[in-house]
């Protein structure tokens, strides 16, 4: 299984290459590269790793130009995980744990009207959420002791208590909020390849308040996290859910 991972930035792309033994080889992509990493379960060619860029557009064209590397070189991606830290939504998803996506959805994809936010799907055209497997899902939260819910991609981060409350009604069953889940999930998508989101929790969804942040406690689990992924991955039969 050829997995790659796409966070952010560096130091998310560091934290889960921490997790696998050995180092890491760069590889040069035609507008990228990756870190390739030692295998992570058996039967695995290995993790390679992505620092994709901040935001759903940077991250979907970075993740497209290694799925499109890959495919032409003749190893194309069994699975692609959008990665890195990000905000969880009080109390559902406390600072330093772990959130699995069951839905990746787009929240500001659309477009505000007199009585509110309609979502791009509304109008007519477009996709807002993105499903990952279900079953790949369920063993990847017992596998890593994270919590099953929707992951919101925003391309303005969440900084009032009424922006945070706007989104949990319009989505009540959202647990955190990043910004590069959906770009990475339609890249992998117009691939025919499955997504997957993980996200640490590094600070509360709503008023920015820096002195509260973890985010090296949220690195640290996500180094955790991706440690015991591999049991998941070695039982996940892609078949399970067509």
């Amino acid at each position: 299984m050829n997995i790659l991972v796409a966070t952010a930035v560096p130091a998310e792309r560091d934290a889960v290459a921490r997790a696998f033994p050995g180092p890491a080889e760069e590889i040069r992509l035609p507008g990228t590269s990756v870190l390739r990493t030692a295998a992570g379960c058996t039967g695995c060619a290995g993790y390679d790793l992505l620092a994709a860029g901040v935001g759903p557009a940077l991250a979907a064209a970075s993740t497209a130009a290694a799925l499109t590397a890959a495919a032409l070189a003749g190893t194309p991606y069994d699975l692609v995980v959008s990665a890195g830290i990000g905000g969880g939504f009080q109390p559902d998803a406390p600072l330093g744990s772990l959130v699995v996506a069951d839905a990746i959805t787009v929240a500001d994809l659309g477009a505000e009207t007199a009585d509110g936010f309609l979502p791009v799907t509304d109008l007519g055209f477009g996709t807002v959420t993105h499903m990952p497997p279900n079953s790949l899902v369920r063993g990847v939260s017992e596998a890593i002791g994270a919590r099953p819910g929707t992951i919101l991609t925003v391309s303005t981060v969440t900084g009032t208590a009424a922006r945070a409350a706007a989104l949990r009604t319009r989505h009540p069953k959202a647990l955190a909020e990043g910004m590069e889940g959906f770009g990475v999930a339609e890249a992998a998508a117009a691939h025919g390849v499955p997504g997957l989101e993980i996200r640490a929790v590094s600070n509360p969804v709503g008023p920015r308040d820096r002195a509260a942040w973890r985010i090296g406690d949220a690195l640290a689990a996500l180094t955790e996290g991706f440690g015991k992924l591999a049991p998941a991955l070695e039982s996940w039969n892609p078949y399970d859910d067509q």
